[in-house]
């Protein structure tokens, strides 16, 4: 097996990773960090517990805790994991999940398909607002295909008929949350609501802008806080690395 990262970024929206890299380029330059990725199949259920079962097929044989790190459904899978196998986590860093985990932008999707009388069409091009802000005609248009393809290619638990939603709680593992003040997905509200379950080592982190995506568009600051975390829990010496997959 190769040697173990120091850090697994988990990733369960291919259609998203795009928005990751920034933020994956700069921690790389500073820990090694290997990218965890999982594809859903348009067979396959919405379940979040297939990819869970699979990132425990790949730690299990790890000689090491690592560090995990996830953003929107991607985090929830490691905030799953950390609860269930913990021994096997070193910190767990989530990026725009709320207190109630299951709650990401297809829940909003869903929600607003339901309630509004007007197209799928019109209800992803709100999103696209909603997500991303103001953009040209040819910027919309792309940025509602990738949200096509993330609704049906990601684990989202959600669906036109039935909201999930998962009970609120702390992990055993030191945690930091980041988000954005002006996340619509994930507002503070649902940040604030982490503190009552934070340990002494747990951190919580805004981002004054860059809304769901605010890790795509403020990379640098939010890999020093996270960094910051990372040694704060003993984190590895810092060494020059490449980003590596599994």
């Amino acid at each position: 097996m190769p040697t173990t990262p120091d850090v697994l970024w988990l990733n369960v929206s291919p259609s998203l990773q795009r928005f990751d890299q920034p933020l994956i380029r700069y921690l790389s330059r500073q820990v090694a960090i290997a990218q965890w990725d999982y594809q859903q199949s348009q067979d396959e259920p919405s379940s979040v517990d297939v990819p869970v079962v699979l990132l425990h097929d790949y730690l299990k044989s790890c000689d090491r805790p690592i560090h995990l790190i996830g953003h929107g459904t991607g985090g929830l899978v490691g905030l799953l994991y950390a609860r269930k196998y913990p021994e096997r986590v070193k910190s767990l860093t989530l990026l725009a999940v709320g207190v109630h985990p299951a709650i990401d932008w297809q829940a909003h999707y869903y929600v607003q398909l339901q309630l509004l009388r007007c197209s799928r069409q019109m209800v992803l091009t709100q999103m696209v607002y909603n997500l991303f802000g103001d953009q040209d005609r040819y910027a919309t248009r792309g940025l509602i295909k990738i949200l096509e393809q993330d609704l049906k290619r990601s684990p989202s638990p959600h669906s036109l008929f039935k909201r999930v939603s998962l009970p609120p709680g702390g992990v055993p593992v030191p945690l930091m949350v980041c988000g954005s003040r002006d996340d619509i997905v994930v507002d503070p509200n649902e940040l604030q609501g982490w503190l009552p379950w934070f340990k002494e080592s747990d951190r919580l982190w805004q981002c004054i802008d860059g809304g769901h995506f605010f890790h795509n568009y403020h990379p640098q600051s939010v890999g020093e806080q996270v960094f910051d975390f990372w040694q704060s829990v003993g984190s590895p010496s810092v060494m020059p690395s490449s980003l590596g997959r599994c």
